[in-house]
């Protein structure tokens, strides 16, 4: 093999590589975006959670209540 081939080969196999390194990087880049936005997601969807939580709570105890001055009105009556 002569040099130059040698040259050319690793010139080759040097810009594989770099195109390799190139989509790596890129890849890298949208991963940490969409991790990003999968977290700042979480986050409103923990948010909202709670708040879901907090309304079903105050349901229940209004529920819970009526409950109660029904059954004391059906005592009364």
């Amino acid at each position: 093999m002569s040099l130059i081939e040698d040259t050319s080969m690793s010139s080759d196999v040097l810009s594989d590589l770099e195109n390799k390194i190139d989509q790596l990087v890129e890849l890298s880049e949208r991963l940490q975006k969409e991790n990003a936005g999968l977290r700042q997601r979480e986050s409103g969807l923990l948010k909202e959670k709670g708040q879901l939580m907090e309304k079903t709570e105050q349901a229940r105890s209004r529920v819970e209540s009526m409950i109660t001055r029904l059954k004391a009105l059906n005592h009364e009556g």
